[in-house]
């Protein structure tokens, strides 16, 4: 996969995507959103990548939230930067996605760290959102997964008063799962990650969609029934049995229901 605003390498069972805009923060382009839609999408129809990780270029910035550029002039979807895109696709993905923090996570890109499963940082990261105070905002998932995961009144706090938290302080209140040193970064990210790749897929898939069915509402209770429990279902005896006494038009055999 060939892309102008991100990296992917594929490293055994781990898929590494790089944000690639070090630069400028590497900051959120609307072509770089839809290349992280995509680089996700066909992450989701193989089978090779396990796990995902997700990261930003050089030492610095992990992402300091988005940029508009060449965007239309209009409140339509034409005009409006698309990181949603991004947020659902890791939703939608059937695999974990790590965070790893290589250095600031600001405005959205607090709220894809947030956003992914579980997130690695290194000491010297920062964790901030400061939408109030440049005359923007968030709401859905820089919100309720924000208060899901630190709790309201501190959800509140990061948004209102717009405070800056250290990798340590990020730890202790949640936001995070793990601090590793600096240089230790990459190292401890695929050992993490290789971890989890040794559980059981289609357990993690299940798992994965049961916490994000809570907030999917129809769509994510939909999701799980269809992707998750039909797939499964659709190879019991008891959907077997339904499905040829149907087709041969007789009564099914509940003997061959299984138990």
């Amino acid at each position: 996969m060939a892309f102008e605003t991100i990296l992917y390498e594929e490293d055994g069972p781990i898929g590494w995507l790089t944000l690639n805009r070090p630069d400028d923060g590497n900051m959120f382009t609307p072509l770089m959103c839809h290349e992280i839609r995509d680089c996700i999408n066909d992450i989701r129809r193989e089978t090779r990548t396990r796990v995902l990780v997700i990261t930003g270029a050089g030492d610095k910035f992990f992402c300091i939230g988005g940029r508009k550029e060449g965007m239309e002039d209009t409140l339509l979807y034409a005009g409006v930067l698309p990181t949603l895109e991004m947020y659902e696709a890791i939703d939608r993905l059937q695999k974990p996605v790590i965070a790893s923090v290589n250095g600031f996570a600001v405005g959205g890109g607090n709220v894809l760290q947030v956003v992914c499963d579980l997130t690695i940082a290194k000491e010297g990261a920062v964790f901030r959102q400061v939408g109030p105070m440049m005359g923007s905002f968030d709401a859905g998932f820089g919100t309720w997964y924000l208060e899901d995961a630190i709790g309201k009144k501190r959800a509140k706090e990061m948004w209102y008063r717009n405070i800056r938290l250290s990798a340590e302080q990020a730890l202790e209140w949640g936001l995070i799962n793990k601090v590793v040193p600096d240089d230790k970064l990459r190292e401890e990210t695929r050992r993490m990650a290789l971890e989890i790749a040794d559980r059981g897929p289609f357990a993690l898939a299940s798992i994965k969609g049961a916490f994000n069915a809570r907030h999917g509402g129809v769509n994510g209770l939909a999701r799980v029934a269809h992707d998750l429990l039909l797939r499964g279902y659709l190879g019991t005896e008891e959907s077997h049995e339904m499905g040829a006494s149907f087709r041969e038009k007789r009564q099914p055999d509940p003997e061959k229901f299984g138990h």
